[in-house]
């Protein structure tokens, strides 16, 4: 199994944060997001190409798991992988550290699906991608 990558940093603003003190889920979100798209160019699939190719994928899932809270000024780093790969879906997970800490703050999983944005229909995966992924693969049980 690969090693996770890190994929985002980012700070949590007093703005991010809602009427208790904490990062409010919205933004666990928005940072994941962010996250993602550099998931495939850091696993050798780079978007520009994805789009070049009119390869789509969409969201089928998310699930995010909250572990501990993020205040107004904590720095957080957010690692991942991909950590399925089918024929015409994959996941992959993330997790969001405090950077300061090294304290889990939150993970995410999420599917995504290949796409033909003319039938509206799932698609089957390159050979290609599927072949440039799958060394990147992580283990969702490695710490």
């Amino acid at each position: 199994m690969a090693e996770w990558k890190e994929l985002f940093r980012g700070v949590v603003f007093p703005w991010n944060c809602d009427h208790i003190g904490h990062m409010n889920v919205r933004w666990y979100a928005h940072h994941f997001d962010d996250a993602g798209f550099h998931l495939w160019t850091i696993n050798n699939v780079p978007q520009s190409e994805l789009h070049g190719r009119g390869i789509s994928m969409v969201v089928a899932q998310i699930k995010i798991d909250y572990i501990s809270e993020m205040k107004a000024g904590d720095l957080l780093l957010i690692k991942g992988g991909f950590s399925r790969i089918g024929n015409k879906s994959l996941n992959h997970t993330m997790r969001m550290f405090n950077a300061d800490t090294g304290a889990l703050t939150a993970t995410q999983q999420c599917v995504e699906v290949f796409f033909d944005p003319i039938t509206r229909n799932s698609a089957p995966m390159p050979d290609d991608v599927r072949d440039r992924l799958t060394p990147g693969l992580v283990s969702v049980d490695d710490p």
